[in-house]
C-alpha cells in the first residue's frame, strides 16, 4: 500500500464516522471497481434511476452498467435537444435513486456543491427517494470555507474550461464572484444533516476522480 492509500483508507474511515454522526449513510472503497460495485448494490431494479452530470460517475462506469442491466432510467444524455433534456432533468427530480458527484466535502462531513442550474443540488436536498454521492478523496477539506473555496475555484474553473463557457474563469483559472449569465456558480449548498436519515449514501473512493 502507497503512503497515499494509507492516508486515504485512514481518513476515510474517519470521514465515514462523521458522515454517520451527521445521519448520512456512508461507505469508503478503495479504489473504482470496488465503488462501482457498492453504487450499484444499493440501486434497487424496481424504481427508476436518473443521475446528474457527473466526471466521477462517469468514471466509475456505471452509467453502462445501468443502461445494459435492466434498470428502469430516465437517460439525460439521450434527449435530443436541451428543451427535452431539461424536462428529463424535472422527472428526475421524483426517481428512485439519483447518482451524482460531489464538490467537496468537508472532514466533519458536510457536503458543500455548486451548479449553474440547481437540478443536481435540488436533487440532493429533495425529491429522490435516496440519493447516492460518489466521492473521490481528492474532495476532502478541512471547513466549510475551504469546501466553498474548492468548489469556487477548483470545480467550477475546470468544468468551465472543459466546456468552453465563457466565463473569467475559462480564462484565468480562478473564480472572480462573476454575474454573467454564463456563471456556473448561480447556486452554492451547504448540506451539515441528512433527513430523514439514511436517504443520501455517500460512497468514499480511495482514489482522485472528478474535480
Amino acid at each position: 500500500m502507497t503512503p497515499e492509500q494509507t492516508r486515504n483508507e485512514k481518513a476515510g474511515a474517519e470521514l465515514v464516522k462523521a458522515l454517520k454522526a451527521r445521519h448520512f449513510e456512508a461507505y469508503y472503497c478503495a479504489g473504482k471497481e470496488e465503488a462501482a460495485q457498492k453504487i450499484i448494490s444499493l440501486i434497487p431494479k424496481t424504481e427508476t434511476a436518473a443521475w446528474g452530470g457527473s466526471e466521477t460517475i462517469s468514471k466509475l462506469g456505471i452509467l453502462e452498467t445501468l443502461r445494459n442491466g435492466g434498470y428502469s432510467l430516465i437517460d439525460r444524455d439521450k434527449a435530443q435537444n436541451q428543451e427535452e433534456k431539461l424536462e428529463l432533468m424535472r422527472q428526475s427530480l421524483l426517481c428512485g435513486t439519483y447518482l451524482c458527484g460531489a464538490n467537496a466535502i468537508t472532514e466533519d462531513g458536510e457536503l458543500i456543491n455548486i451548479d449553474k442550474t440547481g437540478n443536481r443540488t435540488a436533487a440532493m436536498i429533495f425529491g429522490p427517494k435516496r440519493v447516492i454521492i460518489a466521492c473521490g478523496m481528492n474532495k476532502l477539506v478541512k471547513t466549510a470555507a475551504d469546501a466553498e473555496a474548492r468548489a469556487r475555484n477548483t470545480a467550477a474553473p475546470i468544468n468551465a474550461q472543459r466546456f468552453d463557457i465563457d466565463t473569467p474563469c475559462t480564462k484565468t483559472g480562478r473564480c472572480f464572484d462573476c454575474k454573467g449569465t454564463q456563471s456556473l456558480c448561480s447556486v452554492i449548498t451547504r448540506i451539515r444533516l441528512c433527513s430523514p436519515e439514511g436517504r443520501i449514501k455517500v460512497v468514499l473512493i480511495g482514489e482522485n476522480l472528478g474535480f
